[in-house]
């Protein structure tokens, strides 16, 4: 099933679940207070939008695209941000 068939089916998604070109909407990030402080300021921010871009040979880190920057996020770090998928 790819990312938009989770979304159809109601699952929660996480930014690591994105595969490369796929877009979407942050709906939560959860994460501790210093983590989760640094990630907003990043732009990791509810309601924002952000594109995957790519996965590094070993699936760690990953790219993604964010207010016209790019950022490169752990694995770990990924899925603690929640999101939708953007139509």
């Amino acid at each position: 099933m790819d990312f938009i068939g989770f979304v159809m089916g109601n699952a929660k998604l996480t930014l690591a679940d994105m595969e490369p070109g796929d877009t979407a909407r942050i709906t939560a990030v959860h994460a501790d207070a210093r983590v989760r402080h640094r990630l907003m300021d990043f732009g990791f921010r509810c309601g924002e939008q952000v594109t995957m871009i790519r996965r590094a040979p070993l699936a760690d880190p990953l790219e993604y695209k964010l207010r016209g920057a790019y950022v490169s996020l752990r694995k770990a770090e990924a899925e603690q941000i929640e999101v939708e998928g953007v139509a």
